[in-house]
């Protein structure tokens, strides 16, 4: 059933990108900006809200929403636990904010999804040019945040195995810091119901977990990476315990305000 439900999604998904992605790619002509990330939201939502909740059996248990910024020009850069594409399709569903993902230029060239994806106010980067990489996000990442737009990364760079924990890199705090902008931990087990690099996924119940902002005022961003680190790595061992049965837990915040259930 399992793989029967997987393939009818990538079924689902594959139908609905080519036609929006074609849909967004001629609106973009003369719509671009923050209503443009909108309508590309809108597909997300069907990829990981209508798709996952009735094809999958997914469900979002989502706690820490009222520890968000209220401004609507308030800065803040999101750093999320990285463990499927889950997380990655599904952070745009539920930020008030536009949000401005860092990742690898390469993904442009994916057919439909990537060419829809270079359309909007992103910041795609060559890794191999780590300098010059590093101060294009600071240059595009100032600007998009002046707009009220969110910078969201994944510090551990690759998606990680459920239980383990992958080498925390402080290009998002360092980014905080240049800009003085908080970072906003966010803990998601998603690998519970979509493991890494697997097409069969399963019905359950992701938790998203979003930490209180912390001000990067006056902080170096190794300390500031290992506060955001110590955090993450802690909910996740009181979120899936299960999985981190044989790991002592790294210290940090349990918890982090009421808990909302929701479709996803």
């Amino acid at each position: 059933m399992a793989l029967l439900r997987s393939v009818l999604h990538a079924l689902w998904m594959f139908v609905t990108v080519v036609p929006w992605a074609i849909i967004m790619l001629v609106c973009s002509i003369w719509m671009r900006g923050i209503p443009l990330y909108w309508m590309a939201a809108r597909w997300l939502s069907w990829a990981v809200g209508s798709g996952a909740r009735a094809l999958l059996g997914i469900r979002l248990r989502v706690s820490g929403m009222e520890n968000l910024p209220a401004d609507k020009l308030a800065g803040a850069i999101l750093l999320v636990k990285h463990q499927s594409t889950l997380e990655t399709f599904l952070m745009p569903t539920l930020m008030p904010h536009p949000l401005a993902y860092v990742f690898k230029k390469e993904l442009l060239y994916v057919p439909f999804f990537g060419w829809a994806m270079g359309r909007l106010d992103m910041i795609h980067i060559d890794r191999s040019q780590r300098a010059q990489a590093f101060n294009k996000v600071v240059s595009q990442g100032r600007k998009l945040l002046a707009q009220g737009i969110w910078i969201i990364m994944f510090p551990e760079g690759t998606r990680i195995p459920r239980g383990q924990k992958g080498t925390y890199k402080s290009g998002g705090t360092r980014l905080a810091c240049e800009t003085g902008v908080p970072v906003i931990p966010i803990a998601v087990t998603s690998a519970k119901v979509w493991p890494r690099k697997a097409f069969v996924k399963r019905a359950g119940v992701v938790d998203v977990s979003i930490g209180v902002p912390i001000s990067s005022a006056g902080r170096k961003p190794d300390e500031l990476m290992r506060e955001v680190e110590a955090w993450i790595e802690a909910e996740m061992h009181r979120l899936d315990p299960e999985a981190y049965r044989d790991a002592d837990a790294t210290g940090g915040v349990a918890g982090s305000g009421a808990t909302v259930e929701k479709a996803g």
